[in-house]
């Protein structure tokens, strides 16, 4: 199974090449993976099922790419990769050799199938989740195939909203299920399903999911909108393939969840109102592919209702109608599509004569439609007297769904012969429509398809032992219902006979009728869809108005106040016994002293009223942190920390100098008290959870084996050997996401060139200022001579300090981001002294340059070890000594570092340029207000 899903994703990929060199003929190569699907169907048919293959993903999570091909599987397999095939073949004909964007339909046309056939033979919940989500994505490519067209893209977004909807529901029921039964195996749920708990809800869920996939109502509106999409789509989309998930997920599931309430209830009673609702529809539509659309929906609600009933009677008719529905109602749509093609309209009040211009036609539309009505001896009245016998148990529920099944077979009936009679009768006083010739490739599709349903109907009995591996798995004895030709049963074969006279009659009556419909349609369910859509728009607006402000107070509140919910919630519905926080109040006398100066301060920035000194107050809180980690035995956390705060500290000045220094005078909206009490809220929340995270723990601490590991590597600092030895590409990530932090951060203030030179100014001579070593470069009055001094007396002592922090980080305190935010941080001492032409001076080479280098630096070194074989960074290793220096270790770990050095002193470096020299600059030519 696994090659199939691969070969369809290669043709898909391969389609738009494939359709630019050989334009619509390459249909033809593209129909070869659903070809080969038919032929493996085959196979294992005939040699028997299930066929299963499991490879694992996340062993310890239980995920894993479980396939498994069971009769039920083994069906859709067939009718998936069949009719895609025939679908496919048809696409070589039905588009013109110019349309536009025909290898991105070609593409994912294929890809459709393969998510598909995917979503039949998945034997995991997740995994079918996963194809069943690929599958509403292809379709609405699909759907909105024509990016022109208003009414496309609707419809195509209307699919995409409602499925979506219903499968993020089903997936929070497919987990639920998945966690009661410590499995998400479908096999295995299915043959051993849990019960109790949650289990009906996860079932609800699941149900909706299903429901949504397969237009029942109240979800029905989404189907006959996505008639929009070309008619391939809609003979295999919506005949054969995608709204068949729902059915098929219910025939799934069903013999494991079939006698819940939740299920039947719910399942029966909504699939029976869609068969009645859908067939009264299209008894009034003059658009073909509107009215095939509406006995879709009408025939998908006979089949929810036989699989929703979940008895082995209801189970093998099901099966048969099944079958039978995809045959004739994918006949039946590429019918539509070769109307439509050779004469230019699908409206029945237009069409006339087609019967003699078209008489192959007419009679593959003829088998087809008397399948769809239930005529003899076509499959489709196979499946409906098994679907009559199997509902005749006497129970007074199943009389009434069997009165309502007969009322709906009566309309389908009405429908099937309006369908026939509209599109290829001879209207009195009507000219015969002028009929364009079409190829083989678009006849042969339908009227094999059309054949089948006529051929397979002798072959019904075979067809239902196949069968019977599968429908042995329903609970109950069941009443002996089998799919035949002729069952020898009197009662079904009555009730066949009346359905046919009652649509014999609301054919007669087909005009009169269609007055009536429309006097009765009140409630359109496409408007009521969007005039939700609407009605949530204006809400979300008003929602955001009131939540998102634009003021970041607001949101850091929205936030503790959503914490402090969570938390109520939490001890609300009962923590676990277990979980008590183990408190040691401290371990060391610093830790409570360094305690209560972090919460004066904190309490402290609650009454400061200055940015300026706000940010300051802010500071202090990060220094005490870092005091902690000191504190606490962690020196390279606690140098980061001061490290970090202290430039976040030069970032924030540079931003806030431009605003007013003094106190604010707006009052803050909410008041002190309560800010205070939201502080010391969510300060205890997230104390208290980590306390209880903390005595949670079962398994060993994952520090336990880092540090045997950092030993290993030649490292003994942990910490440094965690980020540069064993998460090198995650570090590299992190810094990658520093990176575009910093450019976009620095991009969204000024909108300039990351080329820019600053150059020194010039005397009254036009010399540079420059050949003196201390040039005055702040302007007149902001001068610090003593500053100037020592900053560049100090420069090179601190970038020293950097490098041997640099290179000391594999065995010491330090590292690549250490050294570099103390380089950085010299920098930072340059331009304070001298301003923007000191930091030129300081650093000559462009931010863009340093970031480019650092990054380029540690993937190659990265990428370096496994094009030679080993591991990322396992290349080079050596201890040599230095004299005055001591023993260094220098190995590809270390290139690694010096690129996470480089990087991030060009990331200080690009944030000085951009918060502080270019608004200099603009502060001197006065372009800033």
């Amino acid at each position: 199974m696994e090659p199939l899903l691969i070969l369809h994703a290669v043709a898909a990929v391969l389609a738009p090449a494939l359709v630019r060199r050989f334009g619509r003929d390459a249909f033809f190569a593209l129909a070869v993976p659903p070809a080969c699907g038919v032929a493996y169907t085959v196979r294992i048919a005939l040699d028997g099922v299930p066929v299963e293959s499991h490879h694992g993903w996340a062993p310890a999570l239980g995920l894993g790419l479980s396939f498994r091909a069971d009769a039920p599987a083994v069906l859709m397999m067939a009718l998936v990769t069949g009719v895609g095939a025939l679908v496919v073949l048809y696409c070589s004909r039905y588009f013109a050799a110019t349309a536009e964007g025909l290898g991105r339909f070609a593409g994912v046309l294929v890809a459709f199938a393969g998510a598909m056939l995917g979503l039949v033979v998945a034997d995991d919940l997740l995994l079918l989740y996963v194809f069943w989500e690929l599958t509403t994505l292809f379709s609405y490519l699909l759907i909105g195939h024509d990016p022109a067209s208003r009414t496309g893209r609707r419809a195509a977004m209307q699919a995409l909203t409602v499925t979506t909807l219903g499968g993020l529901a089903m997936l929070g029921g497919m987990v639920v299920l998945g966690e009661a039964a410590g499995t998400y195996r479908i096999s295995r749920i299915v043959a051993d399903p849990p019960s109790g708990g949650l289990v009906p809800v996860a079932v609800a869920l699941v149900l909706v999911g299903a429901l949504s996939k397969s237009a029942i109502f109240p979800f029905s509106m989404w189907l006959p909108a996505a008639m929009a999409a070309p008619t391939p789509v809609s003979a295999y989309l919506h005949a054969a393939a995608m709204v068949k998930a729902g059915v098929y997920l219910l025939a799934r599931l069903g013999p494991a969840f079939g006698d819940l309430a939740a299920w039947r209830w719910t399942a029966v009673p909504l699939g029976l109102l869609t068969m009645l609702l859908g067939a009264w529809r299209a008894l009034r539509e003059y658009d073909l592919k509107k009215l095939l659309a509406y006995g879709t929906v009408s025939q998908l609600g006979f089949l929810t209702v036989l699989f929703g009933a979940a008895t082995r009677d209801t189970a093998i008719a099901g099966a048969g109608m099944l079958l039978a529905h995809a045959l004739f109602k994918a006949s039946l749509f590429l019918v539509v599509g070769v109307v439509d093609h050779a004469t230019g309209t699908r409206d029945l009040r237009e069409l006339s004569g087609l019967r003699r211009s078209a008489p192959w036609l007419f009679a593959t539309a003829a088998g087809a439609a008397a399948s769809m009505a239930g005529i003899p001896p076509f499959l489709g009245f196979v499946g409906k007297e098994a679907a009559f016998e199997s509902l005749l148990t006497g129970r007074p529920a199943d009389t009434v769904v069997l009165a309502g099944v007969v009322l709906g077979s009566a309309l389908t009936a009405g429908y099937s012969a309006r369908f026939l009679w509209g599109a290829f009768g001879s209207e009195p006083g009507r000219e015969p429509v002028p009929v364009r010739r079409t190829g083989a490739a678009m006849f042969l599709p339908p009227a094999l398809l059309s054949a089948l349903g006529l051929a397979a109907a002798p072959l019904a009995g075979r067809y239902g032992e196949a069968m019977e591996g599968y429908t042995g798995t329903f609970p109950g004895p069941g009443h002996g219902t089998h799919l035949a030709l002729w069952s020898g049963a009197p009662v079904p074969l009555l009730l066949s006979a009346a359905a046919l006279a009652g649509g014999a009659l609301l054919f007669l009556v087909r005009e009169p009728l269609v007055r009536v419909g429309t006097a009765l349609h009140v409630v359109d369910s496409g408007r009521v869809y969007w005039a939700l859509v609407r009605g949530l728009g204006r809400f979300s607006l008003q929602l955001t108005g009131v939540v998102q402000r634009g003021s970041l107070p607001d949101y850091l509140m929205i936030a503790f106040v959503s914490l402090a919910g969570v938390a109520a919630f939490s001890l609300l519905y009962g923590p676990s016994p277990g979980l008590r926080p183990d408190v040691v109040l401290w371990e060391r006398v610093e830790q409570p002293v360094i305690g209560v100066l972090l919460m004066a301060t904190a309490a402290v920035a609650l009454r400061v009223r200055s940015h300026i000194v706000l940010v300051l107050v802010a500071g202090l809180t990060g220094y005490g942190t870092a005091l902690l980690f000191l504190v606490h035995g962690s020196p390279d956390l606690a140098l980061t920390q001061f490290l970090v705060e202290t430039l976040s500290l030069v970032v924030f000045v540079l931003v806030l100098r431009r605003l007013p220094l003094g106190p604010r005078e707006d009052r803050p909206r909410v008041p002190f008290g309560a800010r205070l009490v939201l502080g010391v809220v969510s300060g205890a929340v997230a104390a208290g959870a980590g306390g209880l995270a903390m005595n949670a723990r079962q398994a060993t601490p994952v520090g336990t084996m880092m540090a045997p590991a950092a030993r290993e590597s030649g490292a003994t600092n942990v910490v440094s050997a965690i980020l540069v030895d064993i998460r090198a590409w995650d570090t590299m990530g992190e810094t990658s996401v520093l990176v575009v932090l910093t450019l976009g951060m620095t991009g969204l203030i000024f909108l300039r060139s990351r080329s820019y030179a600053l150059r020194a100014p010039r005397d009254r001579n036009g010399d540079d200022s420059r050949t003196y070593w201390l040039a005055a470069t702040l302007p007149p009055g902001q001068r610090a001579v003593i500053f100037e001094l020592v900053a560049r007396l100090t420069f090179h002592t601190v970038m020293v300090v950097s490098v041997f922090l640099l290179f000391t980080g594999h065995g010491a305190v330090g590292g690549g981001f250490a050294g570099g935010m103390v380089a950085g941080l010299a920098l930072v001492m340059r331009y304070l002294a001298g301003g923007r032409y000191e930091l030129a001076a300081a650093a000559p080479v462009t931010a863009g340059v340093l970031i480019g280098l650092g990054l380029l630096l540690c993937a190659v070194t990265a990428f370096w070890g496994l094009l030679a074989g080993s591991g990322p960074l396992d290349m080079l290793a050596a201890d040599p000594h230095v004299p005055l220096v001591g023993d260094l270790h220098l190995s590809t770990v270390l290139l690694f570092d010096v690129g996470v050095y480089v990087t991030v002193i060009g990331m200080v470096q690009d944030a000085l340029r951009g918060l502080g020299a270019e608004l200099d600059r603009r502060i001197d030519e006065g372009e800033d207000r």
